[in-house]
Parts: structure tokens; C-alpha cells; sequence
């Protein structure tokens, strides 16, 4: 299970402390929320880890399709499959 620390700071630490909050999250691989007036605003998270979230959301959509795919029966047996994809890969050494 995916999990993934938060931290809340008013928005003048990020104004008056970037580096302290970048080092936060890059370091800690904490999710640090910004808030304006006592509410949250904004979350800060490093870059790998934006890149990991959004690898883990485009794997997610692949699967929801895939799943829908199965519940209304845009399925083919795994030998057609196949044997299209043969007939692709050899088309293009042609």
C-alpha cells in the first residue's frame, strides 16, 4: 500500500523557508500541505515523487480500462491476439 507522509505549514514558511520545506520533501519524501487563513491550499511534493504518483495514475487508468473492457466483453482470445501481432511484426519487415 502506497503511503505517503504529510506535513501541514502556513503558507509563510514556504514564503520565509523554501529551502527548509524543498529539503522536507525531497529528503523525508513528505507531502508538506500549505495552508492560507487555516485551510489547505496547496501540497508541495518533491519531483521523484510527483513522477512516481503519476506513473502509479496512468497505470491505474490502464487497468480501469482494461477492467471495463472485460465487463463488457471487448475481449479476444490471447492466440488472435498473437497471431495479430505476428502478422503486424511482419508486415513491417516486409
Amino acid at each position: 500500500m502506497f503511503s505517503l507522509r504529510e506535513t501541514i505549514r502556513p503558507s509563510a514558511d514556504l514564503r520565509n523557508h523554501y529551502n527548509e520545506v524543498s529539503r522536507q520533501c525531497r529528503e523525508n519524501n513528505e507531502a508538506v500541505i500549505i495552508t492560507v487563513n487555516g485551510r489547505g491550499d496547496t501540497v508541495s511534493i518533491s519531483y521523484e515523487e510527483y513522477k512516481r504518483m503519476k506513473a502509479r495514475i496512468e497505470i491505474l487508468e490502464i487497468l480501469a480500462e482494461a477492467d471495463e473492457d472485460v465487463k463488457y466483453g471487448r475481449v479476444a482470445p490471447i492466440k488472435d491476439t498473437f497471431d495479430d501481432l505476428r502478422s503486424m511484426l511482419t508486415e513491417d519487415r516486409d
